[in-house]
């Protein structure tokens, strides 16, 4: 397959970069935070949609999961796509996509229709994840990728921690079909912008599709994230579980087996033989660990031990997310990398996040004092660690595999982030469970069943207990996970050199 030498135009920008990318950047941020919001902001309106729609406990868990089960299984598809056909094509596709879903979703009147409706939605935003950050290796140089990269991982954070805060307050002032609706006119304003002002652009090889490649990944990746969402709710040993986590490894092994094999693979597994890949791939899957499954246990902590409510809880959590943002705009991250390489920017990123854990778990059980001195360490950890390894990932793949190497990061975020809550989450409640003596799922249950005062305060106690255990043994996965990362990069580098 050819291309016009308009479409070719982005792999010789590296030079000087796109003469309007930051207004470029601008443009797709927005539509990446929309997308973002969309994970975590139904959370707050599940007691309106269980009223409005007389909701089964089954029906909300759909609600939530089909967007990011979806979007979690297209993301290697969706990059793969977006090389072969056109990065600005699969971005108008997915804006249109992410707005017509929100559409039907805001107007359901059934359980059904908003499940159908929110994964739609994933497939716009498994599109909109791949090709953003493609778009940004394309139209920004050697020079200026660190700082785009910082500032779309910005919004990466920044969307994944204010979603509840957002949908409270759209909540607090609208009926819960807002939440949806209010990305239309995003989505309307990105359309016309992208067509606009993105430069197309895609792979000059012109490969020949990998169709058995794209079934096989997309089946793969959404069965261990199922299984993984699930693995609390129904048992980590239940038979769902099992065969779901059972099935997606056995086909994702034939996934990989197969891309060895074909000529022109949807993924190519050398990638893994570079050091720097699997270097930034284990940081990345460590960070998100670290921070969905913190943000998880910190949620509870602030509601269940000090008795904020969920709005208040969200306005407590904003210094996290206040800090990434305000160490990218000014561009503290990227300066530092030049100065302190890779390895060091992410052994350090992660230790500040680790550190974070560590303080929110040691002082953060008699008040929020202690708790605000994590956060704002952990948004420091974050801001530094993962612009670094999103460029780690994205620098070792070739820019004409701007999609694929997306969608592994998209996809690594994903399964850590699924993997933090599943298993800090389930470290909370084999914890609490020992230290209690009625039997119950979780706090409120527990306190329901509790027939004193004292009994009350133990079961309180226990619960804390259970979420300083919790955090502690996620700060020293993320601190080995960090030392690991950095100690690959390390070797990567010193081996390119020699």
């Amino acid at each position: 397959m050819t291309t016009s030498p308009k479409e070719q135009a982005p792999a010789q920008i590296r030079t000087g970069g796109h003469p309007q990318r930051w207004l470029i950047l601008g443009v797709i941020c927005l539509a990446q935070l929309t997308v973002l919001l969309d994970n975590t902001v139904l959370n707050v309106a599940i007691p309106s949609l269980t009223s409005e729609l007389d909701a089964a406990t089954s029906d909300i868990q759909w609600m939530i999961n089909a967007y990011s089960l979806v979007q979690s299984g297209l993301l290697l598809t969706a990059g793969s796509a977006a090389d072969r056909y056109g990065r600005k094509k699969l971005l108008l596709a997915g804006l249109a996509l992410f707005g017509i879903g929100s559409l039907v979703a805001g107007l359901a009147t059934t359980s059904g229709q908003l499940i159908a409706a929110r994964a739609g939605m994933g497939v716009g935003g498994a599109l909109l994840i791949t090709t953003t950050l493609a778009v940004v290796v394309q139209i920004f140089d050697d020079s200026e990728r660190v700082k785009a990269i910082g500032l779309w991982s910005t919004v990466n954070s920044l969307g994944f921690a204010t979603g509840p805060l957002i949908g409270g307050v759209m909540l607090d002032h609208f009926w819960w079909g807002a939440i949806f609706l209010i990305n239309i006119p995003v989505a309307a304003i990105g359309l016309i912008a992208v067509f606009a002002l993105v430069p197309e652009s895609r792979n000059p090889q012109g490969d020949r599709p990998d169709l058995l490649g794209a079934l096989l990944s997309t089946i793969g990746m959404t069965s261990i994230v199922y299984a993984i969402i699930t693995g609390p709710e129904d048992g980590w040993t239940s038979a769902p579980v099992l065969t779901s986590a059972g099935i997606g490894v056995v086909v994702l092994a034939g996934f990989a087996a197969w891309e060895l094999r074909i000529p022109y693979p949807m993924l190519d597994m050398h990638f893994f033989r570079n050091r720097r890949f699997t270097g930034a791939v284990a940081g990345a899957i460590l960070v998100a660990f670290g921070m969905a499954g913190s943000l998880f246990l910190l949620t509870q902590h602030l509601q269940f031990v000090l008795g904020y409510g969920p709005l208040e809880a969200g306005l407590r959590t904003a210094p996290f997310a206040l800090t990434i943002v305000a160490l990218n705009l000014t561009g503290v991250s990227a300066r530092l990398l030049p100065k302190l390489g890779t390895p060091l920017t992410i052994a350090s990123g992660m230790t500040c996040l680790a550190a974070g854990l560590a303080a929110i778990a040691l002082l953060g059980g008699d008040g929020y004092g202690g708790m605000l001195l994590g956060l704002i360490v952990m948004g420091a950890g974050v801001a530094f660690a993962m612009p670094a390894m999103a460029n780690a990932v994205m620098s070792a793949i070739p820019p004409e595999k701007a999609g694929v190497g997306a969608g592994v990061n998209g996809t690594l975020a994903e399964f850590g982030q699924g993997l933090g809550v599943a298993v800090l989450g389930a470290v909370l409640n084999s914890r609490f469970a020992a230290g209690i003596s009625v039997a119950a799922s979780s706090l409120p249950a527990a306190l329901a069943s509790a027939s004193s005062a004292e009994e009350k305060a133990r079961i309180t106690d226990a619960f804390s207990s259970g979420l300083e255990t919790s955090q502690l043994v996620g700060a020293v996965a993320v601190l080995l996970g960090g030392l690991v990362a950095a100690a690959l990069l390390r070797r990567a580098e010193r081996g390119e050199s020699a």
